[in-house]
């Protein structure tokens, strides 16, 4: 289960609060469609609410019913939700009910004074008090289900105090409640004084707390690894793909301008499953490490190549998809060379036959005009004949060495025994297609 941080507008990988991500599972069909948010009581936990209040939030923003199984801890929208929109709208919440008004830290607590209709809100870190807005609809029902005093303080780090538990207990042995609203248990007021510290009744913040300004997060970042910073919570995931894809392009180009490139190809690999963009980055590559000497600098970057595109006939696709734009750019010069370019590519295992002929299969206006695809294809016609015939050959091949080998029995007259001989045809050696010294290629000839 990922986890982000509970202010997602802040980015720092060291931020200290943290929260699951949602898991949305959808249930039922037709009107009986139904949303169970499977981790509700951990996301709950690590914003210090009760459960209730997130799921009624949602029904609140989404017009929807709610249904809440405390007992079972099932908490349930109505209707068909994606966990991304739910992620989303969760962040209102946390602006709303969560955050400090006055330092963003989110280890609030929520009181209730019923008499007077309103919600307080106190923070533990800089000490704000105040109250909130209750423009929302979710206040009715926190002011009819107010949040018990056994919540202790915002995030996993921070226990609750001795008084809490004695609370907690007295409520599991004593002191009976009634059902609330859609199923939750209405609970007593919140009081901040509870909230001890086991050693001597105080919680220091300064002993937890990270400097989170832009200075101190680039700092902390200089100090990491590039493999480690790909395992750091990172906003780059929220761009759009075409972003991302640019932000690797500028990575390889700096490496490739460095004259680093050979020497960092763990680290693009990094960079690229970091931004989820690994099946795409064969596209980057072409764009700037191929030219008019294609085929010498396929062998050259093959390494780079077989990180991505090794049994990933995705990221293969994508990399013909890249060949075709480096043709068409250079079209005069590498236009009759297609064959020799794939080739080229399949001698080095970067690209597997049976990615080369579903290829061959389809003209694709994907990449290239379909005017130049076709062209493409024509050219490639060659090799792909002689990749199939050696497919075929090969397959064949097999086909008799599963069989049982045919004997012919020679009969002697000279000899009261026989004599048996095998006769075996020996396979005939696949075409191989060289590159020739000039660009004036026949394409006849192969």
């Amino acid at each position: 289960m990922g986890s982000v941080n509970v202010n997602r507008s802040l980015s720092d990988q060291f931020y200290r609060y943290k929260m699951p991500k949602i898991i949305a599972k959808v249930e039922g069909k037709g009107n009986g469609i139904k949303t169970v948010i499977v981790n509700m009581v951990e996301i709950a936990k690590a914003l210090n609410r009760p459960p209730t209040y997130p799921t009624k939030y949602f029904g609140c923003e989404l017009g929807a019913q709610t249904q809440f199984d405390v007992k079972n801890e099932r908490y349930i929208v109505n209707g068909s939700h994606e966990a991304g929109k739910l992620q989303d709208i969760l962040d209102g919440f946390i602006r709303r009910f969560i955050l400090c008004p006055s330092c963003d830290n989110p280890e609030t607590i929520l009181g209730v004074l019923q008499k007077k209709g309103v919600i307080t809100l106190k923070c533990i870190a800089c000490g704000y008090s105040g109250t909130l807005d209750s423009a929302h609809k979710l206040t009715t029902f926190i002011l009819k289900n107010p949040p018990s005093q056994s919540m202790g303080t915002s995030g996993s780090s921070v226990k609750s105090g001795k008084k809490s538990k004695r609370k907690s207990k007295e409520d599991k042995s004593g002191k009976s409640q009634e059902n609330g609203e859609d199923g939750d248990s209405p609970q007593h007021d919140s009081d901040p004084d509870v909230i001890e510290n086991q050693k001597d009744g105080t919680i220091d913040d300064a002993d937890w707390s990270v400097d989170t300004d832009a200075h101190a997060v680039a700092e902390r970042m200089e100090s990491l690894t590039s493999a480690a910073k790909g395992l750091m919570l990172n906003d780059d995931l929220e761009r759009t793909q075409q972003e991302r894809v640019d932000i690797l392009y500028e990575y390889v180009r700096k490496h490739k301008e460095d004259g680093t490139l050979d020497s960092v190809n763990k680290d693009i690999l990094a960079e690229a499953e970091r931004l989820d963009i690994k099946d795409k980055a064969p596209l980057v590559f072409c764009e700037l490490l191929f030219d008019e000497n294609i085929i010498q600098q396929i062998k050259m970057h093959r390494i780079l190549f077989l990180r991505f595109t090794h049994e990933n006939h995705k990221a293969q696709k994508y990399l013909l998809g890249g060949v075709e734009q480096v043709v068409k750019l250079h079209k005069d010069t590498l236009m009759n060379k297609v064959p020799y370019i794939l080739k080229a590519l399949y001698d080095n295992d970067i690209l597997e036959e049976e990615v080369l002929i579903d290829w061959a299969k389809k003209v694709s206006k994907k990449y290239v005009s379909k005017e130049i695809g076709n062209e493409i294809h024509e050219k490639a016609k060659p090799f792909i004949k002689w990749l199939q015939e050696a497919e075929e050959e090969e397959s064949s091949s097999d086909e008799e060495r599963g069989e049982e080998e045919s004997v012919e029995v020679v009969y002697s007259d000279g000899l009261i025994s026989t004599t048996l001989q095998e006769v075996k045809e020996k396979p005939k050696p696949p075409k191989v297609i060289e590159e020739p010294d000039t660009d004036d290629i026949d394409i006849d000839d192969i």
